[in-house]
């Protein structure tokens, strides 16, 4: 396998989106996406969803609430606050839909 699928492989196996899988009669490491893995993946987005809208309001909090700038933060917490509701929905309703 090469340097840089090794390494990207490496990185997609702890966050649930590769997984090993036995090839009979290979002694070589085989990979596979897992069965769900981009709605898994989506699930986990919601601690950088929470990072964006805390840093937005560390911005208002630097910007003074009543600035152009607190404007545009709060319209960026909004948006992370919205999508950070309705994630579940959306990836439940793939679920159903995809009988993932």
């Amino acid at each position: 396998m090469s340097g840089a699928v090794s390494t990207a492989i490496k990185q997609l196996i702890p966050v649930g989106l590769v997984e090993r899988v036995p090839a009979p009669g290979s002694r070589r490491d085989h990979y596979r996406f897992r069965e769900g893995a981009w709605a898994t993946l989506m699930s986990q987005q919601n601690a950088v969803l929470s990072v964006m809208h805390d840093a937005a309001q560390e911005g208002i909090d630097a910007a003074g609430e009543n600035t152009a700038t607190a404007h545009r933060l709060h319209e960026m917490q909004y948006f992370y606050a919205y999508v950070t509701r309705e994630m579940p929905a959306l990836i439940d309703s793939w679920r159903k839909q995809f009988g993932q």
